[in-house]
């Protein structure tokens, strides 16, 4: 499946590093980072997740909430999220159906991961912006700065 800038972003709903339950639906009225990455607590899963940190207070200033999705389990979750005091959800994609609807299951017979895709939704629940190539170490600068952009092109 391709998703593409201008449609509605496929719902869903995912267990977080807590347990609890978050529905895409649920956003609307916010913006959202919706971005998949392969793996917990590798070197470029680790940088993306720990510069989203660093600047999460500047995404939230912008009205954009952060949801980090992988095929890791809750708990593989919690003990990333724990060790680099990550202040967003990661959504368990256990089966990898999300990251299919998203077009972002990579897999290889037993062999399953979420490619690092990111997904910026308006509050309308529409995909503003899709991004297939991401460096982990400039990516939520990039997303912050299309979101500036974005935002001041609606007013």
């Amino acid at each position: 499946m391709t998703i593409a800038a201008g449609q509605i972003a496929p719902d869903f709903s995912l267990r977080d590093q807590n347990g609890e339950m978050h529905t895409l639906s649920a956003y609307r009225r916010h913006w959202v980072v919706l971005y998949f990455y392969p793996k917990d607590d590798t070197p470029g899963c680790t940088r993306e997740a720990c510069r989203f940190r660093d600047d999460f207070l500047a995404l939230r200033k912008l009205g954009a909430e952060v949801l980090g999705v992988s095929v890791d389990d809750p708990e593989s979750h919690a003990r990333f999220a724990g060790k680099y005091s990550l202040p967003f959800p990661l959504l368990a994609d256990t089966d990898g159906s999300v990251a299919r609807q998203y077009g972002s299951l990579w897999s290889l017979a037993f062999i399953r991961f979420a490619r690092r895709h990111t997904f910026l939704i308006d509050p309308q629940g529409r995909i503003a912006r899709v991004y297939k190539k991401v460096t982990p170490e400039t990516h939520s600068r990039e997303v912050i700065e299309d979101l500036k952009a974005l935002q001041g092109s609606a007013r």
